[in-house]
Formats: C-alpha cells, structure tokens, sequence
C-alpha cells in the first residue's frame, strides 16, 4: 500500500478520494474489467472510497477487517450493490467487530468467520480462508 510500512509517501494518497483515484489508475493500467477487490487492513482506505463511488465497477468486495469502515455512514453503505464477502478471523477482537458493525449495512454481503484465526486470518487459516473465497467466487455473475 503506497505511503504505508516501508514504502515510500505518496502525495495522492493523502486524501479519499486521491486513494480512491490511484486505485481507479491501478484497475485502468491493468485493464481489468469488473474485478473482485480484496481488501485486508489497511487497504481499506483505498477500497472503501472506491467501493462506494465504484462499487458497479467490481464483480465483487471482500474487505478483510479493514481500516476505516467507521468514516462512512449506513446510508452510504446501504446505497452499494457490490456482492460483498465480509471475512475475519475468530479472534480477530479489535478490527473485525468494528468493520462488521458497519460493513454489514451493505445490501448484498454475506459472512464468514476463519476459526482459530486473527486478524491475518488469510495467514492463520488459510485452507478455510480459501475455501470461503472460493465459495463467494463461484456465486458470483
């Protein structure tokens, strides 16, 4: 993620909508046409902003205990269509209640909870982090 850990700051991802227009460049670059967006973490601030001004561009969401869910209403939640795969970990305490909280005010999403993993639960629990994905992968349209 630009600007995060070791990488180096990046002037646009400053704000919202800057993370959500870097985002927009990385989809245009790769030409990728109604991609699933998965987001753990701290990708968050650029997948939200993108998911809620974009969401028709993206055949699907799954966001992974992800920051920010609380700088956005349930009004603007409730306004996105993307089928959306909310994924966390059991003993994910801190992160994941707080996402869920908010992010299940999307219309079209369903859950699923990794057992015996934290909030990395792809790296806890792979096997059932895979199967989850998987599942939501083959519904969708």
């Amino acid at each position: 993620i630009p600007g995060y850990g070791d990488s180096p700051p990046v002037e646009t991802a400053v704000t919202a909508q800057g993370r959500r227009t870097f985002l927009e460049r990385v989809f245009q670059e790769l030409d990728m046409q109604r991609p699933v967006l998965i987001s753990p973490s701290m990708s968050g601030r650029f997948s939200l902003p993108f998911l809620l001004a974009h969401g028709d561009r993206l055949a699907g969401f799954v966001p992974i205990a992800p920051v920010g869910t609380k700088d956005y209403t349930a009004e603007q939640y409730r306004g996105v269509q993307t089928p959306t795969l909310i994924l966390y970990g059991d003993h994910d305490t801190g992160l994941a209640p707080q996402a869920l909280k908010n992010l299940q005010h999307l219309p079209e999403h369903r859950v699923a909870v990794l057992p015996g993993a934290g909030h990395a639960c792809y790296l806890d629990n792979p096997e059932a982090f895979h199967q989850a994905l998987l599942g939501f992968l083959r519904q969708l349209k």
